[in-house]
């Protein structure tokens, strides 16, 4: 973490001294050329800004030709006046050329710095062209029927159940002697009451189950 911060410091520091002398070497350039008083300062400030907003564009990745373009006018201009402070020029006799470029900075760089901050390239979005297609727009158009809103067919009506009949009770095998003795009983209770015996009294004589003396029973008539 240290040796990372050393190094970022290192770099800060050499951008620092690089940015002063270039500031410095533009600033006596400018007074050179007749450009006295706070206009002198406002030179180097105008080349720098245009360097920074040149770079973003680059590193931005969009309109690289117009980012190289402005970024060489600018770096041209800052090595420009630190080459001719250098003992190439006199400062004292500045040439006529060189002081109509100096006159003529503030137009450039506020054209420049315009375009590059406020020009942005034109994309087309994919999406935008999918709606933009008659044919889906033909598509979108057309109402989505709302099934909900649909009436449900009615389902078939179901037949009637058919009611089976009641199962038959399976024969009950009746001895042929219990059959003669329950002979003697309906005999006796119709002899006593006068009425044919029925199949409780019957079963209640005999001590036998219902279905047994209903098969009895069916057997006396």
């Amino acid at each position: 973490m240290r040796a990372q911060l050393a190094r970022v410091d290192a770099v800060l520091v050499q951008a620092l001294i690089a940015a002063a002398l270039s500031f410095a070497h533009l600033h006596d350039i400018a007074l050179a050329a007749g450009q006295d008083g706070w206009k002198a300062w406002a030179y180097p400030v105008s080349v720098d800004l245009l360097l920074v907003a040149a770079w973003r564009r680059l590193r931005s990745g969009e309109a690289k030709a117009a980012g190289w373009c402005w970024f060489v006018i600018a770096l041209a201009a800052s090595l420009g006046a630190n080459v001719a402070t250098a003992g190439l020029l006199d400062m004292d006799n500045v040439p006529a050329w060189l002081r109509i470029l100096v006159a003529g900075w503030p137009a450039v760089a506020f054209l420049g710095g315009t375009l590059l901050a406020h020009t942005t390239p034109t994309t087309v979005d994919e999406d935008a062209e999918h709606t933009d297609d008659p044919m889906d727009q033909e598509d979108a158009s057309e109402p989505i029927p709302d099934l909900d809103s649909e009436e449900a067919p009615e389902p078939p009506p179901t037949p009637p159940a058919i009611e089976s009949p009641p199962p038959e009770r399976p024969a009950v095998a009746v001895p042929a002697a219990l059959v003669e003795h329950a002979r003697k009983v309906a005999a006796e209770h119709h002899t006593r009451t006068g009425t044919p015996i029925d199949t409780p009294t019957l079963r209640a004589r005999l001590g036998v189950p219902t279905p047994m003396a209903e098969a009895i029973a069916t057997q006396l008539t």
